[in-house]
């Protein structure tokens, strides 16, 4: 279920109708009339003529410094013309990245009382965000820092006296989201600063990767300028105080406004004080510390509201812990349902639920929306159950009961067989649209639910004895379906999850057989191929040999395709080492899965799965980096002497503290390509 973004989206630009109905409602400030000057003919050619230079490439970096220092001192007192004009415009970008700092900051200190004027320009907004992201290159120099204050102060100054006319442009929003990413120290391009949700922040909700509640300072390159950040903040709150909530939902107004908006908050993440101040003014309570009932039943309606519901999300994220538990008790109990059943109130509920910060908010939202898990998914508000079952996961409380909804959710009937639980759950969607259920089989369709996939990738985070139905349900799944499932980029994620949770390797091994002649097809898939390493991590002897045996006869196919992935492949599991001497390769397998049986003598066996997990990744790690021809050869010439040794250095470690490994990092960052709306980032 989605949010209609039609009406925004295709708006395009604010009407100007739109926009003075905005500062009329606002009160905003008049601004004075400004007349643009014709540029001079003289002026004219002169930047043309460095125009043409900077394109001939036959000038010096030295020189080219020069040049652009000259032009913008030419330019001084005519910014705003030159700025705005649709073919000088591009010269003064060229001459703002080239600028020293003192004549970037001149340039800057000269316009700032036209700095909005300048932004909201078509044009001029390009030559005030070149210029913005100029002055982030020389923040890191601490010799600059005071100079860049002062001039940022100058600009902000010249946007605090009505930051509405750059809140609600499309394209003074946008410089106006890089200037508060530059006093916020953070990355000028960061996506998840102008109002883009990247897949990362869609993983950390749902525990597919680290996640911190409440903060950014994984983006965080330099030290900012936070005195102009709340500056500017509470000049864009002081004109919006009014009537916040109105304008929010205007269609005129509320998406770019939203935007800045978000930016400032998530800027604003861990500064508590301000943040107390800051969201019942958004919120439009009258007194910073309670929300009555009636601001309570009016905010519940606005969350139903495509961009008030994303700032609401914004809220949940960044709102200190007492605040979101004044949020939590006075406007979300007992309307969790009513949220959930919404196509925007739905995302509040999911941010809500991510963010959670303890096992009782778990436990009232389980009450409200337990019983209701199968009337969640009929709906489509497939989301929520995701999220819950992620914050059941995180927080260690409520996992047995929530598997068992799930579960329960897709059956016909108590007594049905769980065989089909995993299939209707990938399908999701196509399974609730079926009229008789009880008829339902495994649909022709190409793609997988997405929504889907990553629920069961959660649950198979729990530990086994959790999730007994979810695990006969795959392990009965015929070869071609699970062929099926490592072939779709969302059902290879589930795969893996399965592969890396701490259920038996019998259960492992079941599904991996079940593979067997067709690993060297999934090799040719992008996605496929981490699915093969991962099956050849968890297999014994004789299924690596199988595994190694179908990359073989497609070797030359895939070295031929020249996919990062297989290549990375085929060397990982030395599939031309095991072409050319078989016995060798066998032998060097027999050394590792030696290592690994020592390894779990010396460590012992694994509680749950995230210390499953960790501990399977530090061995390979250990095994990685032994040496191959020569170990191999060791243990032929040898009987086993290597392994000896290796077993007395792991009983030596044993005694003092562990040391950790070296880590190896040739697949760290790399992306796999998948589906649209797939989590790409390797983990």
């Amino acid at each position: 279920m989605g949010r209609d973004n039609s009406n925004f989206y295709n708006q395009g630009s604010i009407g100007k109708g739109g926009r003075n109905k905005v500062k009329n409602s606002l009160n905003a400030d008049p601004q004075p009339t400004v007349v643009r000057n014709q540029i001079d003919p003289e002026t004219k050619t002169y930047f043309s003529e460095i125009a043409n230079l900077f394109e001939s490439s036959e000038i010096e970096l030295e020189e080219r410094s020069v040049i652009c220092s000259n032009a913008i001192e030419e330019a001084k007192g005519k910014e705003f013309e030159l700025a705005t004009d649709y073919i000088i415009s591009h010269t003064m970008q060229g001459l703002l990245e080239g600028s020293d700092v003192d004549h970037l900051c001149g340039f800057l200190r000269s316009c700032a009382g036209l700095f909005p004027m300048i932004a909201t320009d078509r044009c001029g907004s390009h030559v005030a965000e070149t210029a913005l992201k100029s002055v982030a290159t020389f923040v890191q120099e601490n010799d600059y820092y005071s100079l860049l204050e002062d001039t940022l102060n100058s600009v902000c100054q010249g946007i605090a006296a009505n930051p509405i006319d750059m809140m609600c442009n499309q394209h003074g929003s946008h410089v106006l989201r890089t200037l508060l990413c530059l006093c916020g120290g953070v990355r000028l391009d960061s996506p998840e600063f102008h109002g883009v949700k990247s897949s990362s922040a869609l993983a950390n909700r749902l525990n597919l990767q680290a996640s911190r509640v409440g903060g950014s300072d994984s983006v965080h390159i330099h030290q900012g300028f936070p005195g102009l950040l709340k500056d500017i903040v509470s000049a864009m709150l002081k004109h919006t105080r009014e009537d916040s909530r109105s304008i929010l939902v205007d269609q005129c107004s509320s998406l770019v406004l939203q935007v800045c908006l978000n930016t400032a908050l998530k800027l604003l993440a861990g500064d508590n004080e301000e943040l107390l101040h800051v969201i019942p003014v958004l919120l439009g309570c009258k007194n910073q510390n309670l929300i009555d009932k009636t601001i309570a039943r009016d905010i519940v309606k606005l969350m139903k509201e495509p961009a008030f519901s994303r700032l609401m999300e914004v809220i949940l994220e960044v709102a200190p812990e007492s605040l979101y538990e004044e949020l939590f008790m006075k406007l979300f109990r007992n309307s969790l349902f009513e949220l959930s059943s919404d196509k925007c109130g739905n995302f509040v509920v999911q941010a809500l639920i991510s963010y959670t910060r303890d096992e009782e908010q778990v436990k009232l939202i389980w009450k409200e929306l337990g019983p209701k898990c199968k009337d969640l998914l009929e709906m489509g508000c497939s989301g929520v159950i995701a999220s819950f079952v992620a914050a059941s996961q995180r927080l260690q409380t409520h996992g047995l009961e929530c598997c068992q909804a799930l579960a329960d959710a897709v059956r016909v009937g108590s007594d049905e067989s769980p065989r089909f639980i995993i299939p209707r759950i990938l399908f999701l969607e196509n399974y609730f649209r079926c009229e008789d259920k009880s008829s339902w089989e495994w649909p022709n369709v190409s793609k997988m639910h997405v929504m889907g996939s990553l629920i069961l990738q959660a649950v198979f985070k729990f530990p086994s004895d959790f999730i007994e139905p979810y695990i006969k349900s795959l392990t009965c799944m015929e070869t071609e379906q699970i062929l099926k499932v490592a072939k779709d980029a969302g059902g290879a994620r589930v795969l893996e999850a399965f592969l890396d949770s701490d259920i038996s390797a019998k259960h492992k091994r079941r599904v991996i057989s079940k593979l067997k002649g067709h690993f060297g097809e999934l090799a040719k898939n992008p996605s496929g191929c981490f699915t093969v390493e991962k099956c050849f991590t968890v297999s014994n002897l004789s299924l690596r040999e199988a595994i190694a045996s179908d990359l073989a006869t497609v070797q030359q196919a895939l070295e031929h395709s020249k996919a990062k992935q297989s290549l990375y492949l085929l060397r990982k599991l030395d599939i031309d080492g095991y072409a050319k001497r078989p016995d060798l390769w066998r032998s060097k397998q027999e050394s590792r899965q030696a290592t690994y049986d020592e390894f779990y003598a010396a460590f012992g066996k694994t509680e749950d799965a995230t210390t499953h997990s960790r501990k399977r990744k530090k061995r390979e790690e250990i095994v990685d980096h032994l040496p191959s021809e020569e170990h191999a050869k060791d243990v032929d010439s040898k009987g086993g002497k290597r392994v000896k040794k290796h077993k007395e250095k792991v009983e030596s470690a044993s005694d003092g503290p562990p040391k950790t490994p070296f880590l190896s990092e040739e697949m760290q960052g790399k992306k796999r390509k998948g589906k649209t709306g797939q989590l790409k980032a390797w983990k």
